[in-house]
Order: C-alpha cells, then sequence, then structure tokens
C-alpha cells in the first residue's frame, strides 16, 4: 500500500468512530470523503487500464528490399516516439492532478482530526513514488558522437565496452563477439550500443561468420543512423550481404552510403566496392 492510501486508511479509521457529529458541525461529512476517494479510485483504475494491450503487435516491418525494411523501421520508430511524447504529457497530467487530489484529502483529513496539526503534513508524495521532475521521456536521445550532449552511462557500462574491445584488439575475435553480445544485451539501447555492434560485426567477419555479421551490422545501423558508425556499418553490411551470395542486396545497400552519407570516407569505398561487384 501507498504512504498516501495507507494515511488515507489510518486517518479514517481514526475518524470513524469519534467525529462525526464534529465534522457535521463544520459543514463537511466522512461520507464526502468517501465519495472523493471513490471518484478518486475510479480515475486511477482507469489510468491502470492504459497500462493494457489492446490486440496484437502493429509494428510494420515488410518492405522489398533490406533498406526498405530498415526504412520502414525509422518510420515506425517516429511514430512510437511522437505516441511516447504524448502519452508522456497525459502521464503528467493525471500524476499532478491525482497528487493535488491526494494532498488536498489528506488536508481535509486533517482538519476532521482534533490532534493534527495541518503545518506538519509537508508536501504530499507524488503518485507511483516517482518525483515529477523525475519523469521524463526522451524521445531523441543524442547518441554518442552526434551533435547533442552525450547520454550519460550506466554502471560499468563503459568498463564492459573496453573489456570487451581489448579482446577484439588482442585477436580473440570469439571471445569478443560474445562480450559484445552481452553488452548489448545488457545496456540496450544505450549510448555505446550502436558501437557495440559495429564492433560485434567486426569480431564475426574475421571469424568469417558473414551472416551473423550483417546482422549485427545492421543492428549498429539502424539503431544509430547519425552516430560515428553508421556510414561505415552501412558499408560493412553490403559487404557481408556479397559473402553470403546476396549481390543485388548487397548493391543496393552499397548505394544507399553515398547517398545517406556523401562524402565519407565509407562512400568512396562503397563506389569502389560497387565497381568491384559490378553494381549497375
Amino acid at each position: 500500500m501507498t504512504r498516501p492510501a495507507l494515511l488515507l486508511a489510518t486517518c479514517l479509521a481514526l475518524v470513524l468512530p469519534a467525529t462525526g457529529a464534529w465534522a457535521q458541525a463544520r459543514g463537511e461529512t466522512l461520507a464526502d470523503i468517501r465519495q472523493d476517494l471513490s471518484v478518486l479510485y475510479v480515475e486511477i483504475q482507469r489510468l491502470k487500464r492504459e497500462l493494457s494491450t489492446t490486440g496484437g503487435p502493429s509494428v510494420a516491418t515488410g518492405g522489398s528490399s533490406l533498406l526498405d525494411r530498415v526504412d520502414s523501421l525509422e518510420t515506425e520508430l517516429r511514430r512510437l516516439t511522437a505516441r511516447a511524447e504524448e502519452l508522456d504529457h497525459r502521464i503528467r497530467s493525471v500524476v499532478e492532478d491525482g497528487t493535488n487530489r491526494v494532498g488536498d484529502l489528506e488536508f481535509r483529513l486533517c482538519e476532521l482530526e482534533e490532534d493534527c496539526d495541518i503545518a506538519e503534513l509537508g508536501d504530499t508524495p507524488s503518485l507511483g513514488g516517482v518525483p515529477d521532475d523525475e519523469i521524463r521521456i526522451d524521445p531523441e536521445p543524442a547518441p554518442g558522437g552526434g551533435n547533442g550532449a552525450a547520454p550519460e552511462l550506466a554502471m560499468g557500462e563503459q568498463a564492459d565496452f573496453d573489456a570487451a574491445r581489448a579482446a577484439y584488439d588482442a585477436g580473440d575475435f570469439q571471445a569478443a563477439a560474445e562480450q559484445f553480445q552481452d553488452f548489448t544485451t545488457n545496456y540496450p539501447g544505450g549510448a555505446l550500443s550502436g558501437a557495440a555492434h559495429f564492433w560485434r560485426g567486426e569480431a564475426l567477419a574475421a571469424l568469417e561468420d558473414w551472416s551473423g555479421a550483417a546482422r549485427a551490422y545492421l543492428d549498429s545501423f539502424s539503431g544509430d543512423p547519425d552516430g560515428d558508425k553508421a556510414p561505415v556499418a552501412l558499408l560493412r553490411l553490403g559487404i557481408s550481404l556479397d559473402r553470403i551470395g546476396q549481390r543485388e542486396e548487397a548493391c543496393l545497400t552499397l548505394g544507399e552510403v553515398p547517398a545517406r552519407y556523401p562524402g565519407s570516407a565509407a562512400a568512396e569505398e562503397a563506389r569502389a566496392q560497387m565497381r568491384a561487384f559490378g553494381c549497375q
């Protein structure tokens, strides 16, 4: 039971046997407060229903080519981001309104108690137990190397990344691939996630696991398309697709590198690879 609910229940238990006539003399009864509590309870139940799913997932991931699917995922991500911002605003409003209502009820109950000091009530904790200034949805966190401030790293994140990178630099590609895989599992969407997927792809490519490398490069690119590793991840994805016999997909992917990142070193290398593959 939360602190506001426990406080209300305790106050009601103390008030019921002794303050009925006194409360009526003040022009407000416990029945009035019970009615307000019932209204608040209904509102909270309606909010809980917002947390329930309404059916199967509606994310569209189809497409005729790999890049079409990536674009589809990016479009869906933007839609979900907009929805998250809308829900963020609504949750803030509900928390603020609900907290104010609980605070008002605490104040009114204190008025009904003969030995309650209103000055000692203090601030009402926010509903859910989270301060309002900590309720935050970051729709577009700045990736590492982006124009915005780099996101704060989780505890141990940099150390785990450095350990995996050390294994790669030492030539232990199998251990590096496993450690980078564990890293992306333990820190999903973190500041170093895009780089971790990229280096996992590099480790798998060194092991000639081109299928696994292609998936890792795709994860790196799609997870952070504006990051430092995005151009070379897309380039390596094209090369990996060719290694697994997907020459047409490889050419389409390589063609996206100069289109998305003109003037980059990866764009020049992509053009050279396209000539080598005989891409039309």
